[in-house]
């Protein structure tokens, strides 16, 4: 069988195992990042992909043009880029990953806070220019953490935020008084979350509830120097709302990993505000998660290889 290996843009698949034990009996092929417009032409010949999370979108037309494809081997357990009922309808099997360490996300969430609060970006740029004290930063002690989520990143962000002296508050739909007590926060209601907090961070897993979230109206009731942060994903937040909210200076930033569309367009608005600190869907794409990933991914193809299909998307 010929098996791709795709979006391996840090060369991390060999180095995490040795794939030769598949290389003596079928053909395999390893790919940095691949387009939606190149899979197609790169693809039709694979029975067997292997594809990190949510970087090629496997949905009813690409999959008409992969005649062949038997097995679909994802990073994750979840992966908005793959279609599931076309999968199934075509037959394909589709098998996840562990994700790794989960508080990476967590780090980097708390780094695009900080980076926005001190000003780091800013401030290391003046300096290699000659200059010196591009602005003025603020501190955390004392201020207000929103978390919109308090699941597992969720309780990461809340118990930094708590060590750093902040006031921590939750929300979700269905978030209790107890578990927050479990946590240590205050539960708030929705209007109270964006309307009282300096720092914001989303911590949802998306789905046509969460979809949309975060509107004009959570964006419009939040404080003109308020930090939005998300780490989870792009849909989540309407992007439209924010970009005009940062642009007509409503609100003090935004820390942002994930977006509507991934890669982030040339010519997005984004990439030109000055109150944005914007990372490329990094969260939990750290090298020892990635080790872990294409680990999991070499057992789920030997696995299906010899009938026992492992961690199966839907099973």
């Amino acid at each position: 069988m010929r098996i791709a290996v795709i979006n391996d843009y840090h060369g991390l698949a060999r180095q995490a195992v040795d794939w030769r034990d598949l290389a003596t009996a079928h053909v395999l092929d390893f790919h940095g990042r691949i387009t939606d417009a190149e899979a197609a032409a790169l693809l039709a010949e694979a029975e067997i992909i292997v594809t990190a999370r949510e970087e090629t979108h496997f949905d009813a037309a690409l999959l008409a043009r992969l005649p062949r494809l038997k097995l679909l081997v994802t990073h994750g357990m979840t992966n908005a880029a793959l279609e599931l009922p076309a999968l199934a309808a075509r037959g394909v099997t589709v098998c996840g990953t562990a994700l790794g360490h989960p508080m990476a996300t967590v780090e980097l969430a708390w780094g695009l806070v900080l980076g926005l609060v001190k000003h780091i970006v800013a401030e290391d740029r003046v300096i290699r220019d000659g200059g010196w004290g591009a602005a003025l930063g603020r501190g955390l002690t004392g201020r207000r953490l929103g978390l919109v989520g308090l699941g597992q990143l969720g309780e990461g962000m809340a118990r930094v935020g708590l060590a750093f002296g902040m006031e921590v508050v939750a929300w979700s739909e269905n978030l209790t008084a107890e578990r927050c007590a479990e946590v240590g926060v205050q539960l708030v209601s929705r209007e109270a979350l964006f309307r009282d907090s300096d720092v914001i961070s989303i911590h949802m897993r998306l789905s046509p509830r969460t979809r949309g979230l975060v509107g004009a109206a959570e964006i419009a009731a939040m404080r003109p120097d308020a930090l939005l942060i998300n780490t989870s994903r792009g849909p989540i937040v309407e992007e439209a709302a924010l970009v005009a909210a940062l642009r007509e200076g409503r609100i003090g930033g935004a820390g942002l990993d994930v977006f509507a569309q991934e890669p982030l367009l040339a010519d997005h608005p984004l990439r030109s505000l000055p109150n944005t600190l914007l990372t490329s869907h990094i969260g939990g794409r750290t090298r020892e998660n990635i080790l872990v990933r294409y680990r999991e991914s070499h057992e789920a193809v030997a696995a299906w290889l010899a009938g026992r299909p492992v961690r199966v998307l839907g099973g």
